[in-house]
């Protein structure tokens, strides 16, 4: 049992969770300068992040495995190695599924974050086939993701405000800049499969730029961010940090080299988001 936990946690890569949390995390530690602390809303935030993210992640890799199969750098993952069984996967999205839509009740007395539960669930899981239709799923893929914040600042407040949307912002353009880097790996593939992607629309080369506007923007938004949260020095210093880490990733791939991909991708990103995180929470509970 063990070891097909272990499989199902490699099949949705749960050590990615990193990216999406700490933003999650963030905007509820911003939103508790403006309401009282419940342990609860943060253990309904860490449990539907986990839930949601795994749900997606399990009904990706159903959706997508013929694809996987057939492709070079796919084709060892979990179902088409026939390491786990569809069905298996499918009752792991489901089970995911309950458990996300059951924990939003730990947010009780306020009824919206249950109210919304299915419907973002819906869009989570329905980015599985946007490459077959838009070139712009990566975007999607940022969409999905940027709801966390706001999701996590409701559940805390009950109500909408402008912090959690920039923050909201950040992730759009950072996750889609990255998502376009990573996409570049499979240019060729996608345009055999007739599938949808900027690299394979537009070339490796353009996509680049466009992933490095998004990246300008998430700088962007940051600073717009420490400004509309009224953040402190910390924040300040952590948001440059973050700019000059954009730009490492950019420097890492080229198009005509795409060796170092993996690294920009996982390395640099979790760094920058589990470092917002911490300089976020610095500027709330030691200087403030």
């Amino acid at each position: 049992m063990f070891g097909r936990i272990k499989q199902l946690l490699e099949l949705i890569r749960f050590s990615h969770t990193v990216f999406a949390l700490p933003f999650a995390l963030l905007s509820a530690i911003l939103a508790w300068r403006e309401t009282d602390f419940r342990w609860q809303d943060l253990l309904g935030i860490v449990v539907c992040m986990v839930f949601a993210r795994s749900a997606a992640m399990a009904f990706n890799r159903v959706v997508d495995r013929d694809i996987d199969g057939e492709n070079p750098r796919t084709e060892k993952r979990h179902i088409p190695a026939q390491l786990l069984s569809v069905t298996a996967v499918k009752l792991f999205t489901v089970i995911c599924s309950l458990g996300f839509i059951a924990a939003t009740l730990l947010f009780l007395p306020k009824m919206m974050p249950i109210y919304l539960s299915v419907p973002v669930l819906l869009f989570l899981l329905g980015y599985s086939y946007a490459k077959r239709w838009t070139s712009l799923c990566h975007y999607w893929l940022s969409a999905a993701l940027m709801i966390s914040p706001i999701a996590a600042w409701i559940a805390v407040t009950g109500t909408v405000a402008w912090t959690p949307v920039v923050l909201a912002a950040v992730i759009f353009f950072w996750v889609g800049g990255f998502d376009i880097i990573y996409a570049c790996q499979d240019v060729d593939f996608d345009r055999e499969r007739r599938l949808h992607s900027i690299p394979a629309r537009l070339g490796v080369s353009k996509a680049l730029k466009i992933a490095m506007l998004s990246h300008i923007g998430t700088a962007a938004c940051l600073f717009g961010l420490w400004e509309i949260a009224n953040l402190g020095p910390v924040f300040l210093v952590g948001t440059v940090l973050v700019t000059i880490l954009l730009a490492y990733e950019h420097w890492l791939v080229r198009p005509d080299d795409l060796t170092r991909v993996n690294i920009a991708f996982f390395n640099v990103n979790s760094v920058i988001s589990l470092g917002l995180l911490i300089v976020g929470a610095v500027d709330v509970y030691v200087l403030k």
